[in-house]
Parts: C-alpha cells; sequence; structure tokens
C-alpha cells in the first residue's frame, strides 16, 4: 500500500511516528508531508522520517485561508504523482479534499467536538475515528475507541520515562519543578478562542518559582523577564520532562491531556474550558471520571488551582497512582492507526473497520 500522513502541529508527529515506523516493517510505502510549525518540521528531523514541507506557517489569523489554500494544492500534485491508497491526517480537512480527487480512501483523527473546520472535513472524509466519549456524531463512517489520540505515543507499549535524557540536557528528575506550556491561537479551530493573557501568564511562573524550577516551553516569544524559564531539553525529551513534573500548567490543550494521561497534576487554561456542559468530551472524562484534570476558562480560578496542586509535595504521586489505574485499560493508539489504515486499501472501497471498534451509535 502507498500511503500518505499529513503534519500540522508537534503532538502528530509524535502521534503517527511508531505508526510509521510499523507501516514501514510491514513494507508499506509511507509519504509524510508538513506545513512548517515550531516544533513539528524539527521533531520530524529529529526522530529522522522523512518529509517533505508544502506551505509556511501562517502568520496571522487573516492568512490562514491562503495558506490553507497552498497546502492543499500542493499535497494535491504530490499525491496525484504518488497514486495512494489511503491519507490520514488529525483534523483532516486537506486530506478529505485531496482524497477523492485521487481516488483515495481518507482516514481522519479527531477528538475535539464543535469546531467549525469539521465541516469543511466530514462531508468528505471515509473513515472519522473519534475517542468513544466523542459527542457529535459523523455518520456511517464515525469509528469510536476507547482511549485518547495521545496514546499512541504515551500508551505503557509506546512509552518508559528515560531520566538520563533531562540528565543529559541539565535538568535533575528529582528535583521539584514545574512545567509551563503557552501556545499561538492561530489555529483552525482557534477562531474567537484565546488562552492565557500575559499578566496571568507571569503570575502562574511568579507562583511556581516560589516552589521550585520552573520549565517554559512556548510556541510565541516570550519577552525578556520569562526567556530565562524556557526549558533546555531536546524537543524529543519533552514527554520525559512532563512525567517528572511536579506540576503542568498552560493553555495548550494537548499537552494538559499529555500530563494527565502520564500522571503528572494538570491545569488546563483556556477560553473552550467554559462549563463541563460545553467542553469537549475528552477533558470532560479525564477530570470527572479520572480526576487527571483541572480545567477552567478563569485566570484567577486557574491561578489558585495551581497553587493548590503544586503546594502538597505528595500530589504527584497521587496523580500517579490514578493514571496506572486507568491507562493500562485504554486502546493503545499506534495499534489503531495501523489497523485502520491498513484496512482502507482501494480494494475494498466499502470497508470501514468493523470489528475491534464500536459502530458510531452511542
Amino acid at each position: 500500500m502507498k500511503i500518505v500522513v499529513t503534519i500540522q502541529h508537534p503532538a502528530h508527529v509524535h502521534f503517527y511516528r511508531h505508526a510509521i515506523d510499523e507501516l514501514d516493517e510491514q513494507g508499506h510505502d509511507v509519504f509524510v508531508y508538513a506545513r512548517e510549525n515550531d516544533l513539528a518540521v524539527p521533531l520530524l528531523e529529529a526522530y529522522g522520517i522523512d518529509h517533505e514541507v508544502l506551505a509556511g506557517p501562517q502568520r496571522s489569523l487573516a492568512s490562514l485561508a491562503r495558506v490553507q489554500a497552498t497546502y492543499e494544492w500542493r499535497l494535491f500534485t504530490r499525491a496525484r504523482r504518488i497514486d495512494p491508497d489511503v491519507m490520514t491526517a488529525i483534523g483532516g480537512v486537506a486530506v478529505s479534499h485531496v482524497a477523492p480527487l485521487v481516488d483515495a480512501r481518507s482516514v481522519v483523527f479527531v477528538d475535539n467536538e464543535g469546531v467549525w473546520s469539521h465541516r469543511l472535513m466530514a462531508p468528505f472524509a471515509d473513515v472519522i475515528a473519534t475517542p468513544a466519549s466523542f459527542e457529535d456524531d459523523f455518520g456511517d463512517g464515525h469509528v469510536r475507541y476507547q482511549g485518547f489520540q495521545e496514546l499512541a505515543y504515551l500508551h505503557p507499549n509506546r512509552f518508559e520515562p528515560d531520566p538520563d535524557r533531562l540528565r543529559a540536557a541539565g535538568v535533575d528528575p528529582s528535583d521539584r519543578y514545574f512545567f509551563c506550556r503557552f501556545r499561538t491561537w492561530d489555529a483552525f479551530h482557534d477562531v474567537g478562542e484565546g488562552g492565557l493573557s500575559p499578566a496571568g501568564k507571569r503570575d502562574l511562573v511568579s507562583r511556581f518559582d516560589d516552589r521550585g524550577t520552573v520549565y517554559i516551553s512556548s510556541s510565541d516569544p516570550l519577552p525578556p523577564d520569562l526567556e530565562p524559564y524556557r526549558q533546555p531539553i531536546p524537543p524529543t525529551a519533552v514527554h520525559d520532562l512532563l512525567y517528572y513534573a511536579d506540576c503542568y500548567a498552560g493553555d495548550s490543550a494537548t499537552m494538559a491531556t499529555e500530563a494527565a494521561l502520564l500522571g503528572t497534576p494538570a491545569v488546563r487554561i483556556q477560553s473552550f474550558a467554559t462549563d463541563f456542559d460545553a467542553d469537549m468530551s475528552n477533558f470532560v472524562v479525564l477530570e470527572t471520571e479520572y480526576d487527571l484534570l483541572r480545567s477552567t476558562a478563569d485566570e484567577s480560578v486557574a491561578l489558585a488551582l495551581a497553587d493548590e496542586l503544586s503546594a502538597d509535595p505528595e500530589t504527584p504521586a497521587r496523580w500517579k497512582r490514578r493514571r496506572d489505574a486507568v491507562v493500562g485499560d485504554l486502546q493503545d493508539g499506534t495499534t489503531l492507526i495501523v489497523d485502520l489504515l491498513t484496512r482502507q486499501a482501494r480494494t475494498r472501497p466499502t470497508q470501514t473497520a468493523d470489528v475491534a471498534y464500536s459502530s458510531s451509535s452511542r
């Protein structure tokens, strides 16, 4: 089979990297295309994944449509030349548009409900895979699985923390330290949304700084007073840093989920986190069912939560116990990816995943 994988975000690299290795070992031809991002392309390079960058980052929301059109056109020209059997992505707007033009199947992974860009993707995608708790229904091609996208690389089958990677970068995993992630709000699904204010970022770092070392990862430029806190580790060791942290807080939803699934106390601070009835189901499950996450759109509430979680040195041990009790029973995401993609050859054009996963009904 010929398989096209597209990457728009650093988490997409982590999501697909084990699957790319397994598909390659099975003898399939895998072609990886990316959009330039602050970390996505460096991660592809660090993991030695052959790829081609098709478009640069959008510099503003106003430029998003132009960059997206460029990306889709270039993806189409490459796919037409390759003649792939399957094309796949997280979010999948470009893949869902290009795949039918080159007679390929499309497999799209989604975990965020109520996003307007889904309207651009869902009518054209062949298979849409979501966690079982996902509220929206995409119809006959909708596949649900027991787990989270992040378990493609953080499931115990796929990830074991390595303290030596941190020590090599000058970080002692036995020290008391805290991790913050500040993200750029320029994606399709970010229109009208936002995260921490500059004052909120400074306040959060100051509170953590009183209790230990603070490391920051940021896709936006940091002001001079916060630049000294920038984390020193290579991007391939970020999950080791997150695993050993005493607490995580920031406006990255992906990293909040990663922290929770690693058993690190986590506070997610962004406008999406309004209340349980309106929030995305994966965050609701992590907070209300697993007690591994705290989410809020209110900065003052978030700072109080970060204070509460970071004040007690026994909190990380409690979180690790909760994580160990649930994560081992959830699905290994890489196994899911490989199985879904290899089921989608053009010789079986009407088949969707049917045995290992539940149907679109809940």
